[in-house]
């Protein structure tokens, strides 16, 4: 797991963390992680499988068209990339 540190932080800063922590009933360095969660993972954010299964029912993709991906792909393995 990763650590981060603040310097500077101003000490008004620090005492309204604290008292929000204390409002949500969890440590200081919790809240600060609920904080830093939310703001660059907001639960609005478009999530690819979500947004896949959208397009497929939005262009009328059935069962039966992804059986018939499925059989017809090609199933020879990929070449890894050469990084010469």
């Amino acid at each position: 797991m990763a650590m981060l540190t603040i310097r500077n932080l101003p000490e008004d800063v620090h005492r309204a963390l604290r008292v929000r922590a204390a409002l949500h009933g969890r440590s200081t360095e919790a809240e600060v992680r609920e904080i830093l969660a939310s703001a660059v993972k907001p639960e609005a954010r478009v999530r690819m499988g979500d947004a896949l299964a959208a397009l497929g029912r939005e262009i009328g993709i059935t069962d039966d068209d992804l059986e018939t991906m499925i059989q017809t792909r090609d199933k020879t393995p990929a070449e890894p990339p050469r990084f010469e």
